[in-house]
């Protein structure tokens, strides 16, 4: 038999959850914790299955070269629940 754990529902937590599912485009809320939970493991780190996260990969990255790229950035914070991306433009004059 399956165990289940139910959650109360607030106000406050039904918006959450709604807004989780929009932001993380899933179309279920189990779907859209699960994102959101992945996602925070990957980045916290500190678990057998991630033993390092990408918050500390990026300090230690910082701290030693000085300073890190927004390219560098995107790289460590993007996952497949949150792809981050950087580009930048520039011109000089007119087009």
């Amino acid at each position: 038999m399956a165990d289940s754990t139910r959650i109360r529902l607030t106000d406050a937590r039904e918006r959450k959850y709604t807004n989780l599912e929009d932001a993380t485009g899933e179309s279920t809320r189990s779907g859209a914790l699960d994102a959101a939970a992945d996602y925070y493991l990957r980045m916290a780190g500190g678990t057998a299955a991630v033993p390092t996260g990408a918050v500390e990969t990026l300090m230690q990255r910082a701290t030693e070269k000085g300073s890190v790229t927004p390219e560098e950035i995107a790289e460590i914070l993007g996952q497949p629940e949150l792809p981050v991306e950087y580009s930048h433009e520039f011109s000089v004059g007119e087009e």
